[in-house]
């Protein structure tokens, strides 16, 4: 018998999804959209080729106790969408600051479900803090749009090393106040 680790995180619900921790049989599809360059060269960690394990060591880290970082699936499921249509990241900085991340697969790009992931978390606030920042890489501007349209204010440039790009990135940082 396989058990799942309980992992103490909340399931948000927002108009056409479901945000819920990771579990097991979320591999195959991780798998999928991590392997696509479309995506891993996008972010900072998602190496490209993307290694054997990768996936499932990606979600053993997040189900672990001690994480540093919590991890929500984008499940469209009980709108009759897709089971994983990306995913969402809260990484706590410090007990008052978190730091924001997202990516949504190719299949499903346009259809505004980063949007709706990033300000539900926002307004559910699971961590609990006063401010969030997040990151994009400035050849990514319809991820900037996403931030500005959830509120968020940009307040400068930065570098980011990405893996599957091998290189130093251009960003851009933003800021969104929670609490007064």
């Amino acid at each position: 018998m396989i058990q799942e680790k309980i992992v103490n995180q909340v399931t948000i619900p927002t108009e056409r999804m479901h945000l819920r921790p990771l579990r097991r049989s979320d591999e195959g599809l991780l798998s999928l959209y991590f392997g696509d360059i479309r995506v891993a060269s996008q972010t900072r960690a998602i190496p490209h080729p993307l290694p054997p394990g990768a996936s499932a060591a990606f979600i053993d880290r997040s189900l672990q106790s001690d994480r540093k970082e919590d991890v929500w699936a984008m499940d469209g499921t009980e709108a009759g969408l897709a089971e994983l249509l990306g995913i969402v990241t809260l990484q706590r900085l410090s007990p008052e600051r978190s730091e924001i991340g997202y990516w949504v697969a190719p299949a499903f790009w346009n259809a505004g479900y980063a949007s709706e992931a990033v300000v539900g978390l926002l307004e559910a606030n699971p961590q609990n803090v006063r401010t969030v920042f997040a990151e994009v890489f400035q050849s990514n501007p319809v991820s900037a749009r996403v931030l500005s349209n959830a509120g968020f204010d940009y307040i400068g440039d930065a570098e980011a090393f990405s893996v599957a790009q091998n290189t130093m990135v251009s960003t851009w940082t933003y800021l969104r106040r929670l609490t007064a």
